[in-house]
């Protein structure tokens, strides 16, 4: 039987606008300005799809922030007051195998302390 999570995560519909330049920004540091504008563009059409948290861990290869993180434990105030936080914004790495989380991380790791099997949208390019 899977576990119940001890708070429902209320997630927006769509992005917030400063998601897409903090995801740009990011996607910057990997990849040649013509191809981080590109990916920028797509991720900003992109219709919203969910995965579990853990599958996105896992695709990442990324390690979970613990609660010692204030960005964490603020998303994790922001879902304790009942606010709706922003779906994330990810990158297929295709060349590498793995995925690139562009804007996010540190929500996926407050929703993944609450419940690891906890369907995440994410707009994915």
């Amino acid at each position: 039987m899977a576990k119940k999570a001890l708070l429902e995560v209320r997630w927006r519909k769509e992005p917030e606008d400063q998601d897409y330049p903090n995801a740009e920004s990011y996607l910057s540091l990997i990849y040649p300005a013509a191809k981080t504008r590109k990916l920028a563009s797509a991720l900003r059409k992109a219709q919203c799809v969910e995965f579990e948290a853990k599958d996105i861990f896992r695709a990442s290869a990324l390690p979970m922030l613990g609660v010692s993180n204030s960005h964490v434990r603020k998303d994790q105030k922001k879902i304790a007051g009942g606010k709706p936080i922003s779906p994330l914004l990810l990158v297929r790495d295709r060349a590498n195998g793995k995925v690139v989380i562009a804007d996010g991380y540190h929500r996926l790791c407050a929703v993944y302390t609450l419940d690891e099997d906890a369907a995440v949208p994410c707009k994915i390019v």
